[in-house]
């Protein structure tokens, strides 16, 4: 995180990590065409010619309040990172300096020890940044779901219910459960960032309204506070493990 007090204004790095052809870059690219344009700026993706991500993508939002909410800015930066095993060394390098991070999972059964080895590679990669699972915020998303050989809705509720962190269903490729899962890892990150950093009183902005205007940023016309609640088991306030 950055902070600019003179600007009032607060920049965030968000990082989706999860095994190849998980849905990482379907997701920004859902993500991208589902925010308000006035809220996003250029999707930058890098793929190689069978459609894999090379070293990163990314994705600029910016999330304003007015005066009237305590005038402020969040510019948020969304990174995905390569998920084949080649490019281990990048993954750690993109995972540096990550406000909170988003697990992208293959919903598909045969994909089970790909989801495994990569939360597992995740691990690894903070470890060996410093860093933990406790100190990072973290949501799980179980993308993939219009596809067969899928593990059931019950399966999913029940892996949820053994964790701490939030867990998403989606169809990226849909546009399914794309915002709600953003929107987690935002309020997420927000939470435990104004915990440690006190950010409503610096920045005089409570964290619901902050969270109303980036639900409304992001198009969702509905309460925030129903997608803050479309996630199974897990808390979003506070950090992770």
């Amino acid at each position: 995180m950055q902070l600019n007090f003179a600007a009032r204004e607060v920049a965030l790095k968000l990082v989706y990590y999860g095994p190849a052809l998980s849905g990482k870059t379907t997701n920004l690219k859902a993500l991208h065409e589902l925010t308000r344009a006035d809220s996003r700026g250029r999707l930058m993706t890098l793929e190689t010619k069978d459609d894999r991500t090379l070293f990163f993508d990314m994705l600029p939002l910016v999330f304003k309040t007015d005066a009237k909410e305590g005038a402020m800015n969040l510019r948020v930066k969304v990174f995905t990172v390569p998920g084949q095993v080649v490019h281990a060394s990048t993954r750690k390098l993109v995972l540096q300096g990550a406000d909170a991070v988003a697990f992208i999972a293959d919903s598909q059964i045969a994909e089970t020890e790909n989801n495994a080895a990569s939360f597992l590679d995740l691990r690894d990669n903070l470890k060996g940044l410093g860093r933990s699972m406790r100190d990072v915020p973290l949501i799980i998303q179980f993308n993939k779901r219009d596809l067969p050989g899928v593990r059931t809705d019950l399966e999913i509720d029940d892996l949820a219910l053994r964790g701490k962190e939030p867990v998403y269903k989606a169809s990226a490729v849909h546009g399914r459960g794309v915002v709600e899962s953003f929107f987690g890892l935002l309020e997420r990150a927000w939470r435990k960032l104004d915990k440690e950093h006190d950010l409503t009183n610096k920045l005089h902005i409570e964290p619901e309204a902050f969270l109303a205007k980036a639900a409304s940023s992001l198009g969702y016309d509905g309460k925030w506070k129903q997608l803050s609640d479309a996630h199974v088991g897990g808390q979003l306030q506070g950090g992770g493990r």
